[in-house]
C-alpha cells in the first residue's frame, strides 16, 4: 500500500492552490510544525527520566525543524563540521554530542571552541587526534567509544499494526555486530582503553559506550539490541574502571513506508528502558526519521500522464532530486492525490482511473521513481500528489544539482 491520508491542514493548503491556480508554485515542501512539537512532546514523555533524548540533526536540518524539536529534546547529535554550525545557529545554547565517521582535526578544534559536550569516538586514530586537540585547546573532552560489539546481528521487524512485529524482516540498515566502518570491534576497543590508561588524567575523559546497531527497528527489537549491549557494556566499563557510566543507544526506531498509519511504539520502548536503566547510569538515545518523518509532506503537480508497453506512467514536476528517499531506500512512497477540476490547455488531458501507475519524475535516469505500480481511482495530468513521511532523509540527501531544476519552495505549518 502506497496511499496516505492528508491531514486537514496540509490538504487545505493544496486546495487553495489549486482554488488560486497557483499550483505552478509547486513542487513544494510543507512541514508541519504543530504536528512535529505534539509528537516530539509525546517522545519525551514517553522516555524515563533516566533516559535522555538528543535529536539526529543528519535527518533534517531545517531550522525551523530543529527549533521546533528543541522545545523537547535534551540535545542534538550533529555529524560533521558543517551540521555543528548550522545546529548553533538555528538552536544555540543547545547541549551537543559530537559523532560520525571521518572526523577532521579542523571539525574536533571547532566543536572544542564552541563547547561540545559529547564526542564519539570511532578508531584508535580518532583518539589520538581527539587527545591532541583536546590539549591544543587547553580543555578536557568527555568522550564515548563507539563499539560495534561481536554477536548476531540485529534482526529488525518492521512494526505491525499493533506496534508488532512482521517476522522474517530484515533491518534496513544494519550497522554494527559485523564488519563494519562504524564504531569498533572488541581489538580496537581495549586499544583505546591502553591509550586512556597511558593519557592518565589528561585531555580525555572516558564517559562510556555508544552504538548504532540498525536502522528500522520495532521497539521490541531495539530493546534487545539496547540489553544486549548493556550486558557488554557494563562488564567492559567495569573492567576498566569507569563509574556512573553513559550508554549512547543510537537511533534506528522502525518507520513504514508501506503503512504510514502505524508508529513506532515509544510508550512500549520507554517502558522497557525503564526496566533496563540501573542508578547512576545515564542511557541516550539519538533518533531521527522517526521523530521528523512525519511531518514533512512534498507536493507537485502531474505534468503528463502515458502508457508505455501496457503500463501506465505519471510524470510529475520534480523528483529524486528533491526527494530522494525512496530511491535510496527501494520503497514507494506514500503519495494522496488532490485532484484539480480544471484543465486549462486547449489539447486533451491524459489520465488514468482505476488503474496502476507508476509515478517518475523529470530527470533523465530511470531510477527517478518515487512509487512502483500504485493503484489510484483516478489521476490526470493537472493534478496534485501529496508525498508523505518526506519530513527526514528527504531534501537534505538529494541529488540537488542534476538536471539543475529549481529548487522546491517551502512551507510551515
Amino acid at each position: 500500500m502506497s496511499t496516505i491520508r492528508l491531514p486537514p491542514r496540509v490538504l487545505e493548503l493544496a486546495r487553495e492552490a489549486v482554488a488560486a491556480g497557483t499550483t505552478d508554485g509547486l513542487p513544494a515542501y510543507v512541514y508541519d510544525l504543530t504536528a512535529l512539537d505534539a509528537h516530539a512532546a509525546r517522545i519525551r514523555a514517553a522516555l524515563p527520566p533516566a533516559a535522555e533524548f538528543y535529536y539526529a540533526v543528519k535527518a533534517n536540518p531545517d531550522a525551523a525543524v530543529l527549533r521546533t524539536v528543541a522545545r523537547h529534546a535534551d540535545g542534538f547529535e550533529v555529524s560533521s563540521g558543517g551540521e555543528l554550525e548550522h545546529a548553533n545557529a538555528a538552536v544555540p545554547g543547545q547541549p551537543r554530542a559530537f559523532g560520525g565517521p571521518g572526523k577532521t582535526s579542523a571539525e574536533l578544534a571547532a566543536a572544542l571552541r564552541v563547547g561540545v559536550t559529547r564526542f564519539h569516538v570511532e578508531s584508535p586514530l580518532e583518539l589520538s587526534m581527539h587527545a591532541a586537540a583536546a590539549r591544543a585547546a587547553g580543555v578536557r573532552a568527555d568522550i564515548l567509544l563507539r563499539v560495534n560489539p561481536p554477536g548476531p546481528a540485529p534482526g529488525a521487524r518492521a512494526a505491525g499494526p499493533a506496534g508488532g512485529a512482521s517476522p522474517g524482516e530484515l533491518a534496513a540498515l544494519v550497522m554494527g555486530e559485523q564488519p563494519s566502518p562504524f564504531g569498533m570491534d572488541l581489538v580496537l576497543l581495549d586499544r583505546c582503553a591502553q591509550t586512556l590508561a597511558e593519557l592518565g588524567n589528561g585531555p580525555l575523559r572516558l564517559r562510556g559506550l555508544h552504538a548504532h546497531l540498525a536502522s528500522g527497528l520495532d521497539a521490541a527489537g531495539l530493546l534487545a539490541a539496547a540489553g544486549r549491549l548493556l550486558a557488554f557494556g557494563r562488564d567492559w566499563c567495569a573492567r576498566h574502571h569507569v563509574t556512573d557510566p553513559e550508554f549512547n543507544l543510537g537511533g534506528g526506531m522502525a518507520v513504514d513506508y508501506r503503512r504510514p498509519e502505524v508508529r513506532f511504539d515509544w510508550d512500549a520502548y520507554g517502558r522497557g528502558l525503564a526496566r533496563l536503566a540501573r542508578p547512576g547510569e545515564t542511557l541516550r538515545i539519538e533518533p531521527g526519521r522517526a521523530v521528523t518523518a512525519y511531518c514533512g509532506w512534498y507536493l507537485t503537480r502531474v505534468l503528463d500522464v502515458k502508457h508505455s508497453h501496457g503500463q501506465a506512467f505519471a510524470v510529475i514536476a520534480g523528483g529524486t532530486h528533491h526527494l530522494r528517499t525512496p530511491a535510496a531506500k527501494g520503497h514507494d512512497q506514500p503519495f494522496a492525490v488532490v485532484p484539480v477540476p480544471d484543465w486549462a490547455p486547449p489539447w486533451p488531458r491524459p489520465g488514468v482511473a482505476d488503474t496502476a501507475v507508476t509515478i517518475t519524475g523529470q530527470l533523465c535516469t530511470p531510477k527517478d521513481v518515487l512509487a512502483r505500480q500504485v493503484t489510484v481511482p483516478r489521476l490526470r495530468a493537472g493534478d496534485v500528489v501529496a508525498f508523505g513521511l518526506a519530513g527526514a532523509y528527504a531534501w537534505n540527501i538529494s541529488h540537488h544539482s542534476f538536471l539543475m531544476h529549481p529548487p522546491p519552495l517551502f512551507h510551515y505549518l
